[in-house]
């Protein structure tokens, strides 16, 4: 009777150390990214960390059907739709660091909460204190912030309602929460409009059993308003600007990193309709030997993000999204507006927007 052969000797040179990465030049790494089908006309939208605003850019770049839910209004240079956070994600949301947020603002935008502390002060002017980044010179009233802020989450609905693919950056796991219901904000109060008050509101640094659970939460309430949506999960590799958890900055980033790769694994292991890109793996893993961090060791510069973006749409194959269980649902809401390719030059001149940087002032 033969013996059969153990695993190993049937494994491609891909899974093995030596012939993937130690006898290769970093800029011949392949098939870092299992393939994610595409359907011709698939609309992509993007959420998440300041790192995520590459992808946006790089989407619009090419002939991919980018939303764009909340346009910039007639009369804006492109740099001043940029400042003010227009085509910097899908709609104007500015950064979303934690799936927590992400959940709140799909449960907000389809009516199922409303946050108590939606509106934040400043020298006399208000701010929506979920978005103060796009926000930059504020409102008279609270009540215009309001008003502009159901007018906002009508775009995020339609954006949920008609995307196909969904990519979402993890970036953080440490957030600020209003006690008295537990909304979550992508700032401290304070640190720009807003004034902290530690009645009111918490530090909270999310733990791998919440951050899942809650992913699985926004995975359920998405495919019930959006059955044929799939989700693509990226975990941004930026180092936290600053941390209040009590710890180094540096083992405190480590955590952070380590607990939404975590997740994102998992949840592209457990769901068909979750895919898994290794952003943080081409830019901050030993092998690349940090040359794709600026002097800072904390900003990703051009040839990192380069890099990225070729396995990003290397791993981005044509092909019938039917296979992966994406079925078109019938619903009845005003389509998005879509960017196949517009202004790609102009966004390269653009910076990032980032919240979390302006803690920085405070070192």
């Amino acid at each position: 009777m033969q013996t059969p052969e153990h695993p190993y000797k049937s494994l491609p040179k891909s899974a093995f150390w030596r012939t993937a990465i130690a006898e290769k030049h970093y800029a011949d790494f392949s098939d870092l990214s299992e393939p994610l089908i595409v359907a011709s006309g698939a609309k992509i939208a993007t959420a998440g960390s300041c790192f995520a605003q590459h992808i946006g850019r790089a989407l619009r770049s090419r002939s991919f059907q980018y939303l764009d839910c909340e346009p910039a209004p007639h009369g804006l240079t492109p740099e001043e739709a940029h400042r003010h956070g227009f085509g910097v994600f899908s709609c104007r949301y500015g950064n979303i660091y934690t799936v927590a947020q992400l959940l709140q603002l799909m449960k907000e935008a389809f009516g199922q909460i409303r946050p108590m502390d939606p509106v934040w002060t400043r020298d006399g002017r208000y701010y929506d204190s979920q978005r103060i980044s796009v926000d930059l010179v504020g409102h008279d009233s609270a009540e215009d912030v309001l008003a502009l802020r159901e007018q906002h989450l009508s775009c995020v609905r339609d954006m949920f309602i008609n995307l196909d693919i969904f990519v979402f950056t993890l970036g953080l796991t440490e957030a600020w929460r209003f006690k008295q219901d537990g909304s979550v904000f992508p700032n401290c109060p304070g640190t720009g409009p807003g004034q902290f008050d530690p009645n009111l509101y918490s530090f909270h640094n999310y733990n791998y059993p919440e951050i899942a659970s809650e992913f699985v939460t926004f995975r359920e309430r998405l495919k019930w308003v959006n059955p044929r949506a799939r989700i693509l999960l990226t975990v941004s590799p930026v180092p936290l600007t600053a941390t209040a958890s009590g710890k180094h900055v540096l083992p405190a980033t480590v955590y952070s990193k380590s607990t939404l790769r975590a997740v994102a694994g998992d949840m592209a292991d457990k769901y068909d309709d979750v895919s898994y890109f290794p952003s943080y793996e081409i830019i901050a893993s030993h092998p690349m030997r940090g040359i794709f961090f600026n002097p800072d060791g904390r900003t990703v510069n051009a040839t990192g993000v380069e890099l990225v973006m070729k396995h990003f749409f290397a791993a981005l194959q044509a092909g019938d999204s039917t296979s992966h269980d994406v079925r078109k649902a019938e619903v009845d809401a005003p389509q998005a507006s879509v960017s196949p390719d517009t202004e790609s030059n102009q966004d390269d001149k653009l910076g990032l927007i980032c919240d979390e940087e302006k803690l920085d002032a405070f070192s």
